[in-house]
């Protein structure tokens, strides 16, 4: 019988591994309690191998060490989410202690029922068997101790752990106080300042509405003032100005009508006694001594004179130094802008006698180009409608329009795409008044681009013609080139 009981003990010793439960010894405190093993005297005490894990103790301090060195850096927000962690944390802790505390409760009365069981056994056998019991009861009061030490460690660790839970839970229901505190001042924060960009809207659509008034208060008032000074203007300046400016146009006519007269008679005048003193036929000048005029050279006695040669010249005013103007010799001539401010005279042979012909005194201008002139300076480019009357000298069909370009640095004649001439202002380039005579002259506008290349061209008015010719000497001399006809030497 006490054979059998013995065996029977060892045989559990041997298979104790095999327990489940909370009976099982290996998982009462992490793998670290005292397995059994048969050795040669009987059962020996044999405690694990495997690394020692951090208690519980230290792992709830490292992770409130590692929230509190963390918590400047978290949001408030996230700051609750790693207090509720640490509380679930430390929760779950605390049920695991309870367990464990469980388990070494049932392992004590494991132990105590170990303890009786050998007693009575130690009674019953003696020998060598006696003295294995004995062993075995020793090593019970050993595990016993041990018992006692790791109960009291987890009582502590279960002091600790509540302690540290109820820390968090009270800053876990801190930080969601905190939460719900900022959560309601940024909603109060969010209305205030949605109620300001209300306000805000609101103010600048009455300033808006208000400035919208106010202007289509002035625009209706601007309106009003406008349809009374058109009401006035219609009631009295126009008639005024209208009758003004026929009387000034009546009285320009009528001047030039007797100033024609007068010079007409004048010439005659001076021909007539000329040819009672000299008994030689005199010349005559007919026409405006105006630039855009036309001039005719006249012998009294209605004598023909297109067998005579004729030389027209300009002289300064109280000078007698003529300046031939080359290419001018015929009957007829149409003064350019560089006459301007000059006597014309027209030298006649007849028969061998000369005959002088001389303006009654200086070219006047133009009325009003020189401030038209002076309005064109200020573009960069001024485009005139011309006709190509001639090229070098050659006739040329007047059913084609183009545009001749009068710039600050060149002149440019095309026709749509096609560049006819194009050239900046040099020493080469010559530019006049046409000196042949025809009923065109006075629009005619004689250019040399370039030596090679000679164009007569045909303006719509003389004004365009003159206008043309002064803004391209003003933009040469601007460059310091002098744009003269052929045989001009002396600048103006």
């Amino acid at each position: 019988m006490t054979r059998a009981s013995t065996l029977d003990f060892r045989r559990k010793a041997q298979n104790q591994n095999n327990w489940s439960g909370p009976l099982r010894p290996a998982n009462i405190i992490r793998n670290k309690f005292p397995t059994y093993k048969n050795g040669l005297n009987g059962i020996v005490i044999k405690f694990a191998d495997e690394p020692e894990t951090p208690s519980l103790k230290e792992s709830v301090a490292k992770e409130t060490e590692d929230l509190l060195g963390r918590r400047q850096r978290l949001s408030v927000r996230e700051l609750a989410m790693k207090f509720e962690k640490g509380l679930s944390t430390a929760t779950l802790l605390s049920n695991e202690v309870k367990c464990k505390q469980v388990a070494l409760l049932e392992r004590d009365i494991l132990l105590k029922n170990l303890k009786s069981v050998l007693e009575s056994l130690r009674g019953q056998v003696a020998g060598k068997y006696k003295d294995e019991i004995e062993e075995s009861v020793s090593m019970v009061d050993i595990l016993a101790v041990q018992l006692s030490k790791r109960e009291n460690e987890l009582l502590q660790q279960k002091t600790e752990v509540t302690r540290i839970a109820t820390s968090l839970k009270l800053a876990s229901e801190d930080a969601r106080r905190i939460v719900d505190e900022e959560r309601t001042n940024a909603r109060t924060e969010i209305e205030n300042a949605r109620a300001a960009v209300q306000r805000v809207q609101k103010v600048l659509k009455e300033k808006e509405n208000s400035s919208q008034r106010i202007v289509k208060q002035d625009v209706d008032e601007l309106k009003e003032k406008v349809q009374e000074a058109r009401r006035v203007k219609m009631l009295h300046c126009p008639s005024k100005a209208m009758d003004i400016k026929s009387e000034i146009h009546v009285l320009r006519d009528q001047y030039a009508e007797i100033s024609s007269s007068s010079t007409h008679l004048l010439k005659e005048l001076k021909l007539h006694q000329s040819f009672k003193e000299n008994g030689v036929l005199s010349c005559g000048l007919e026409g405006l001594e105006s630039l855009g005029s036309m001039l005719h050279v006249v012998v009294d006695n209605d004598v023909a004179l297109s067998n005579n040669s004729v030389q027209w010249f300009r002289i300064q005013p109280g000078g007698h130094k003529k300046e031939i103007i080359s290419g001018a010799t015929k009957l007829v001539y149409a003064p350019e802008p560089h006459d301007v401010g000059r006597y014309l005279q027209a030298e006649v042979n007849l028969g061998g006698e000369i005959s002088v012909a001389k303006t009654a005194g200086p070219l006047d201008p133009a009325p009003g180009l020189v401030d038209y002139v002076e309005t064109l300076v200020r573009n960069p480019e001024t485009d005139y409608n011309v006709v190509v009357l001639k090229v070098n000298g050659i006739n040329q069909p007047t059913d084609s329009i183009h545009v001749l370009c009068v710039g600050k640095l060149r002149m440019r004649l095309a026709k749509g795409t096609t560049v006819v001439a194009r050239e900046f202002y040099s020493s080469s380039m010559q530019l006049c008044g046409v000196r042949g005579g025809g009923d065109a002259a006075p629009q005619a506008m004689f250019w040399q681009p370039r030596e090679g290349l000679s164009l007569v061209l045909g303006f719509e008015t003389p004004r365009e013609r003159n206008s043309g010719i002064m803004l391209a000497r003003r933009f040469a001399i601007d460059c310091n080139i002098v744009l003269a006809g052929p045989g001009d030497k002396t600048p103006w």
